[in-house]
């Protein structure tokens, strides 16, 4: 491919998709949403630090499922993508037919979860025990999907036979068995990186993965996985049940918008830094390397 523009062939809030041929490219850029707008600030390093953190989990988590990551390496890419701007936050990836669910799981109890709990003593349908406190880690971890809204939708939660009904929809032969597949696998690697996790001192309450089919119809995990935009992470030091807890993402950015109605989606610039340096101090715990 001569050094021409590639063009992305899909733009989410802030990730770009571009088709190489045999692969993709996903881009994590350094916009930020929030309530559903993409600000106008950017978040430096942001993309890059997401792009690195897929890739440690990709590489810890490759004996449960196999993933979708070739190379984060732009030497490995068409030249096009040998350009600074895409230096670290790119990664060619095998090419899948993903699969229409988010295979969301929780391992504490908070956020829509809780309020729900509150309600009626369940979480998307499923009963927990009585007497759950905010932010309780659960007795096992539950396994929550939702369906994948298109841009400016919302995801709508779904039980696990109605997970089993979609794809059966899809793949009338396989659809149970790939239902079952990204459940078990959603659980399993949810159990191993919490329990990593924890012990460099991040607890992650809950996650989502995104799973898709290689041309031999094996499921594979794909999208990005663990990073502050797709989990809640909470620092395990002055963890405590029964009350909300401080995170690893952009929660500032969403608290900063709550009480700043006005703001037209501006962030000053202490907002900015903090959250960097929330990303930032995440990565660094949880792979040991300085970013």
């Amino acid at each position: 491919m001569s050094i021409q523009e590639v063009k992305p062939v899909k733009e989410g809030k802030v990730r770009e998709v571009y088709d190489v041929g045999e692969s993709m490219i996903l881009v994590a850029t350094d916009r930020i949403s929030a309530f559903d707008h993409i600000l106008k600030n950017k978040i430096t390093s942001k993309g890059a630090i997401l792009t690195q953190m897929s890739k440690f989990w990709f590489d810890f988590t490759k004996d449960i499922v196999p993933n979708h990551m070739i190379s984060i390496d732009t030497a490995d890419m068409p030249e096009f993508f040998r350009q600074e701007k895409f230096d670290g936050n790119s990664m060619k990836c095998k090419k899948l037919t993903m699969l229409p669910i988010e295979c969301i799981v929780r391992g504490y109890i908070t956020g829509s979860g809780w309020a729900s709990y509150k309600e009626n003593g369940t979480v998307c349908g499923i009963t927990l025990p009585e007497g759950l406190k905010e932010s309780d880690m659960l007795p096992e971890p539950i396994y929550t999907p939702s369906t994948k809204a298109e841009l400016g939708d919302h995801d709508e939660n779904i039980s696990y036979e109605k997970s089993v009904e979609l794809l059966k929809k899809l793949y009338p032969d396989k659809g149970e068995e790939y239902a079952g597949k990204i459940r078990d696998f959603t659980i399993a690697l949810y159990k191993k990186c919490a329990e990593y996790a924890k012990s460099r001192g991040i607890i992650i309450a809950d996650t989502k993965f995104e799973f898709g089919l290689d041309e031999q119809g094996n499921v594979v995990l794909g999208d990005e996985m663990l990073t502050p935009d797709s989990s809640r992470f909470w620092p395990l030091e002055g963890y405590e049940a029964g009350k909300s807890q401080p995170s690893f993402d952009k929660q500032f950015v969403r608290d900063w918008l709550k009480e700043n109605p006005d703001s037209d989606y501006l962030l000053p610039q202490e907002v900015v830094d903090k959250t960097i340096d929330k990303y930032k101090e995440a990565f660094e715990l949880l792979t040991g390397k300085k970013f």
